[in-house]
């Protein structure tokens, strides 16, 4: 099986190559800028605003593995530009080609679109998918983590001081990267989960309440560590802050803000994927503490 993949070069598509790697699976993998060759893959440059590109990319393949996206922007317009024209740019491609299979990496925020901007530009490209006439699954993954994430690895480095601030009372999922990463692959195949949303978890049944996660943060690097709950005022003047001292690199924004105070980001058992598909091997406390030794290994804690 060839797959065609976007979003290569980031948190999840980095991990998607890997799990590829380890099963023999041949990539197509959409780039911006030249990258080192890696055995198995076929680098493509270009974007997803490139129609040249996009049909290099899938010329060949059997199947497309969507997960290029923007979770975070200092303009809201850019989640529209990223999220939802991509996806159509994507889909249009696919309209004069043989591949029939398409899995769309969402988001768990699309299930309530009018929290964020993030969200409901998630869930338009979802609508988009869903009509598109194609053999697709749309994937929700809750709260990734792992190895080279860039955003939970804030509350790793907070719970190194002993202090990682939560939101308001409330529970979400997570998923380690590579189990995500596996999952994705796992779907690729024709007639697999078609016309599905999809859940998947760390198999932890009504997730984490946000101070159990923290604390599990902080036993992962070796702290004990206070967990405030935070509420959405003060999370929105953090935000704030956080613009005026980091600007376009700030990690928390009011955009984000939004879907953080919802009290329920657990993934729906009904909505998991099949067992005889996929199931996890990763849970949570052993997740995060391989997470920990990792950021610990390459500097970052």
């Amino acid at each position: 099986m060839i797959i065609a993949l976007t979003g290569a070069t980031g948190f999840v598509g980095q991990a998607v190559l890997d799990a590829g790697s380890r099963q023999g699976v041949e990539v197509r993998a959409l780039t911006r800028r030249a990258q080192e060759p890696r055995e198995g893959v076929t680098w493509v440059e270009g974007s997803l605003s490139d129609k040249a590109s996009l049909a290099r990319l899938v010329e060949g393949a059997d199947s497309v593995v969507h997960v290029a996206g923007l979770t975070n922007a200092p303009d809201p317009k850019e989640f529209e530009i990223a999220n939802v024209e991509g996806t159509t740019a994507l889909l249009n491609t696919l309209r004069s080609s043989p591949i029939e299979r398409f899995i769309f990496t969402s988001s768990l925020s699309a299930r309530e679109p009018k929290l964020s901007l993030y969200g409901a530009s998630k869930a338009k490209a979802e609508a988009y998918v869903e009509t598109s006439g194609l053999d697709w699954t749309i994937v929700r993954p809750p709260a990734v983590y792992g190895p080279r994430d860039k955003d939970m690895f804030e509350l790793f480095r907070s719970a190194k001081y002993g202090i990682v601030p939560v939101p308001p009372k409330g529970r979400t999922s997570l998923i380690h990267v590579d189990d995500l990463a596996e999952c994705l692959l796992a779907l690729a195949h024709g007639g697999v989960a078609t016309g599905a949303k999809l859940e998947p978890d760390d198999g932890r049944s009504g997730g984490y309440e946000h101070g159990e996660l923290a604390r599990l943060i902080g036993t992962a690097v070796g702290k004990k560590v206070l967990t405030p709950h935070l509420p959405k005022t003060l999370l929105a003047l953090a935000a704030r802050s956080d613009r005026l001292v980091r600007g376009d690199r700030a990690k928390l924004t009011p955009d984000r803000v939004g879907y953080m105070v919802h009290p329920d980001w657990v993934c729906r058992p009904e909505r998991a994927v099949p067992p005889n598909i996929w199931s996890p091997r990763i849970d949570g406390p052993a997740g995060l503490a391989s997470t920990a030794r990792w950021y610990r290994r390459e500097g970052w804690l």
